[in-house]
């Protein structure tokens, strides 16, 4: 697992009688507070390029969203919450992350009827009481990408590829994905089986938080932060060899894509995120650099959990996936730019792809169309065209542009003219000449 290096927290000084903010929680003013709302704005316009639409949750939740959803064992749920009771005897919690909120949300205003999957991005404040250090606070700034109601792995992997996009124009020059498969419900059975052997075989190498996450959550010693611990893992049995096949295709899948995405990640056989939620994919986003303070320092992670719905009250799964980006982090990085982001026109394209093979080159093509500013409509659960293209009228689209099995093989793609029905088969290569010329 990458070594994660920060520095100490700075202690303010204290003025005897002056009150101050709560240590771990800062004034954001002045040039931070430009800089924090500049990646903002660049991270919302790359999310809406690639199809994701806004929502903004409270920051109380009902403390039962977390206490369903985080699991046994987990620090976020045990040590780190703030939890209050309202005086008419609400039992309350600071939002410690915006996954499950965003999920509660979906249940509770009916997300379910809209067109599948809902692709959502969000931005704010989250809570931990954790403790403080270079780029961790108590009070912390995340933006969020959730995908909602399908299990293609292409939706993992287009919300790997946003959030590389998103830190490599805020100025990050090295980016690695640290990524890893959990499973399924059947994979993680035997998985936990191994591994549970595995550790009480060298229990005495284990300290006490350790021993006791083995009785309760053995999953989370992957997680630990003690160096015996983090030694002991090297030779822990890994999730990937108790894959069951369809686990196995999911994540031969979303790797695939990443490949042809160009994305560079290494499989990371520790890395199995700090919530009870995932299932299959989970990943972070590691600076890679040659500076020991930020080399492998996380940017950003998440992962697929199909099984969340359930835990909130979904009467059956709704599969998902989701991660988050530190935007302190990043901020405070070096390289960070002075971001400006551009204002967008109207979205006047609806991408339709058509078969796997298709699915599976369009990462690039999305590129092609975001760095020219052309955000575009897409329904990456739909496999039918006649589906798509009912979609896009329904939306008033004025154009289609549909990449199907044959067009992946010559590197084409049609664009329909929504109006008067003609259409015109066009390189990829000259698409962006072709597009400039519509009206």
């Amino acid at each position: 697992m990458a070594k994660k290096v920060v520095k100490k927290e700075e202690k303010k000084p204290q003025n005897q009688g002056e009150i101050q903010s709560p240590r771990g929680m800062q004034d954001i003013y002045d040039k931070k507070y430009y800089q924090l709302q500049g990646l903002f704005e660049k991270a919302q316009e790359i999310a809406v390029y690639y199809g994701f639409d806004p929502i903004k949750t409270p920051h109380l939740e009902d403390v039962r969203v977390f206490e369903k959803s985080l699991g046994v064992g987990t620090d976020a749920l045990e040590k780190e919450m703030y939890t209050l009771k309202t005086k008419g005897g609400d039992q309350l919690a600071l939002r410690p992350e915006g996954t499950a909120s965003v999920m509660r949300a979906y249940l509770e205003n009916g997300m379910r009827n809209l067109p599948q999957p809902v692709s959502l991005y969000y931005n704010g404040s989250f809570f931990r009481h954790d403790k403080p250090q270079r780029g961790r606070y108590r009070e912390f700034n995340q933006f969020g990408l959730e995908i909602i109601g399908t299990e293609k792995s292409i939706a993992d992997a287009l919300i790997i590829q946003t959030f590389v996009k998103i830190i490599e124009e805020a100025g990050c020059p090295n980016i690695i994905v640290d990524i890893n498969s959990i499973g399924d419900k059947e994979s993680r059975v035997a998985y936990l089986k191994t591994l549970t052997a595995f550790y009480r075989k060298n229990i005495n190498q284990l300290p006490a938080i350790d021993r006791e996450r083995l009785k309760t959550n053995p999953l989370r010693i992957l997680d630990s932060k003690d160096p015996k611990t983090i030694e002991l893992n090297i030779e822990a049995p890994d999730s990937i060899s108790h894959l069951s096949p369809s686990s196995k295709k999911h994540f031969k899948e979303v790797l695939e894509y990443l490949d042809e995405a160009g994305i560079v990640y290494r499989i990371n056989k520790c890395l199995v995120r700090g919530l009870d939620y995932y299932n299959h994919t989970v990943f972070e986003i590691i600076e890679s650099s040659d500076n020991p303070e930020t080399n492998g320092l996380a940017l950003g992670g998440g992962g697929r959990y199909d099984g969340l719905a359930k835990m909130l009250g979904s009467k059956k799964e709704i599969p998902a996936v989701g991660a988050a980006l530190g935007m302190d982090r990043i901020i405070e990085s070096s390289w960070c730019k002075d971001l400006s982001p551009r204002i967008m026109g109207d979205i006047k394209f609806y991408l339709i792809q058509l078969g796997f093979e298709a699915k599976m080159k369009t990462l690039p093509i999305l590129e092609i169309l975001r760095k020219a500013k052309l955000p575009v409509y897409q329904s990456i659960s739909k496999d039918k065209l006649a589906g798509q293209l009912a979609q896009a009228e329904k939306m008033d689209v004025p154009y289609v542009i549909i990449f199907g099995q044959r067009e992946a093989i010559d590197g084409t793609v049609i664009i329909r003219n929504m109006k008067n029905r003609s259409q015109d088969t066009v390189k990829i290569s000259e698409l962006l000449t072709y597009i400039k010329k519509l009206k």
